[in-house]
């Protein structure tokens, strides 16, 4: 390996490698840090296989069964430990099949750095074999992509884009590189990212706007926080913790904001949403000041846009400013990092109680456990329910577990009866509503956090969807605890075909197969439950494991998830059966 040094444009001596592109990404790679990588080779990037394999003992690539797969273990990775996830891929199907991922980690700010192979640039345009234009596909749901044909010009490409993935509101980057560019020799260098032109990824946080939504908050009769992911993207819950408690301020959570404080604190009123407990979503039309921490206004939390709040002054802390106004419109908009920005306001918050506000939310909260939360947790009828299978996960993990829910009336349930005293710990697609994101997604959380207790929780559908990550769980020695809520339907589909469809079932009742036989051939030590009195000792067994293990649960065909804000409806429509 020759070695030199040459001029840069600042007259400094800057000291190169002369080595070859698919090496150049991987020493871009230990440069930031990364120390496991999830993929799938072929063609196109084998150079850079070829390269990973001389650097096993820096990097440690996991093959994933399929490369949506890859994506989904690297948002895992990302979600828990808070740094980039990368994962890699070949040209044309094996890109293209990054998408779905790609796409989840956009809408929900998960930082994660993609690396496809690409044909020849000489054939770029020609439909060669496995050619597809993936910048162009990616382009709508990535932070930024570019694609390199000359080795020089990877490490700059590299460096922006782990910059770009983690900074600001963070997301995936792709960087898409042909098959000359890896092989390519040149004179290597790598300088870490620190500033783009033009690219802005923290607004400067405005005092004037400080000022004034202090003094809504401490004029406010009937207050109510809302907060989303924002605030743990941030590593701003001491912060907000600390701004809520001296307010004393109800705060009620969106599916991604879960765990950022405990379930069991105080002013944790629950879960906003078209599942969400029913006192936050009833007295958001009651409210007198609307704060809404590091979340979007997504729709499955507002309902009914022209009936949202309405009555409300509404401060929107956030540091993306494409989303102020966007959906809700904002009486005053706190730009900036969540956790500057919380940390700065503190001092002008006055103490406060709102004793006889809170008690409605209690109320309210009785109301709801009669009629849904009693039964879904203490069933008395002779079907298994869901809520009970959290139940007692719960019991077992005593709080401390990371879950990871797939999409659909199983994540619903894990979002609403899932206890965390830990942040970082509901792992879920909320944007994009991913079925198949559970399994993979709980290996990539494993393995940042092996010391952590994780629990994938699925439906029998989506979890078909990505099946075949046992193989990884069963290679990679991941002691991830799959359970399996299996009702014989796409439940969450059923749900509205049952309510809006006159219970017309087309194509939801799904014919099972032997979940447990197909664990067991993975080497996957497996159990089904079908009876109530087998539960409690079959998940004791199974969070005591030490190793993987897999848990079908035979829950009841027909149950339904509430309670529930019909599509279109407002948020005080909400339904309790």
């Amino acid at each position: 390996m020759e070695t030199q040094t040459i001029k840069n444009k600042q007259n400094s001596a800057k000291v190169t490698e002369r080595i070859s592109g698919s090496e150049a990404i991987v020493r871009c790679l230990i440069e930031e840090d990364t120390k496991i990588i999830y993929g799938y080779p072929g063609g196109a990037i084998m150079p850079v296989y070829d390269e990973l394999y001389k650097y096993q003992d820096k990097i440690h690539h996991v093959l994933t069964r399929h490369e949506q797969g890859a994506t989904h273990s690297a948002q895992g990775f990302a979600r828990i430990s808070g740094k980039v996830g990368v994962c890699i891929a070949t040209s044309g199907p094996g890109a293209t099949n990054l998408i779905t991922g790609i796409a989840d980690a956009q809408i929900d700010s998960t930082p994660m750095v993609c690396i496809t192979g690409q044909v020849f640039s000489h054939l770029l345009g020609s439909d060669a074999f496995q050619e597809t234009d993936i910048v162009g596909i990616s382009t709508p749901v990535t932070k930024w992509n570019c694609q390199v044909t000359k080795a020089a010009d990877i490490p700059e490409a590299m460096a922006k884009a782990f910059y770009i993935a983690r900074s600001g509101r963070p997301g995936p980057v792709l960087v898409d590189i042909t098959k000359d560019a890896q092989m390519e020799m040149f004179d290597f260098s790598y300088e870490k990212c620190i500033k783009i032109r033009s690219y802005v990824p923290v607004p400067k946080t405005d005092v004037a706007s400080l000022e004034a939504a202090a003094a809504l908050i401490n004029s406010a009769k009937k207050p109510l926080v809302v907060w989303g992911q924002g605030v743990i993207l941030s590593k701003a819950e001491e912060a907000f913790k600390a701004v809520i408690e001296k307010a004393g301020i109800p705060s009620a959570w969106t599916i991604l904001g879960a765990s950022a404080i405990p379930t069991k604190h105080p002013l944790n009123v629950g879960m906003v949403g078209m599942h969400g407990n029913y006192a936050p979503n009833v007295l958001t039309n009651e409210c007198d000041v609307l704060i809404a921490v590091g979340m979007r206004f997504d729709d499955r939390v507002t309902g009914k846009l022209d009936e949202y709040a309405t009555q409300a002054k509404v401060i929107h802390f956030e540091i993306d400013p494409a989303e102020i106004d966007k959906n809700v419109k904002t009486d005053v908009a706190v730009l900036g990092d969540a956790k500057a920005s919380l940390e700065a306001i503190l001092p002008l918050i006055k103490e406060n109680s709102h004793t006889d506000w809170h008690q409605k939310f209690k109320d309210l909260y009785a109301i709801e456990y009669e009629k849904v939360i009693k039964d879904d947790i203490h069933p008395t009828k002779e079907g298994l329910t869901m809520g009970e299978v959290l139940n007692q996960i719960n019991i077992y993990s005593k709080g401390n577990a990371a879950i990871v829910s797939d999409v659909g009336q199983h994540q619903m349930i894990a979002c609403r009866y899932a206890e965390f005293n830990k942040t970082k710990s509901n792992i879920t697609s909320g944007g994009l509503g991913t079925m198949g994101f559970g399994l993979p997604a709980a290996i990539g959380a494993k393995m940042a956090a092996p010391d952590r207790e994780v629990v994938s929780i699925s439906g029998d559908g989506g979890y078909q969807m990505t099946i075949q990550e046992l193989g990884t769980i069963f290679q990679q020695k991941a002691a991830v605890k799959v359970v399996v809520l299996n009702n014989d339907f796409l439940g969450m589909v059923r749900q509205w075909q049952q309510l809006f469809f006159d219970k017309r079932y087309a194509s939801t009742e799904m014919v099972n197969p032997n979940f447990v036989a197909i664990a067991e051939g993975y080497y996957i030590k497996a159990r089904k439950v079908t009876k109530r009195e087998d539960l409690a000792e079959a998940v004791k067994e199974m969070m005591e494991s030490k190793e993987a293990y897999f848990l079908e649960v035979c829950v009841e065909k027909e149950g339904n998830v509430f309670p529930m804000i019909p599509t279109g409806a407002s948020v005080s429509d909400i339904r309790l059966a």
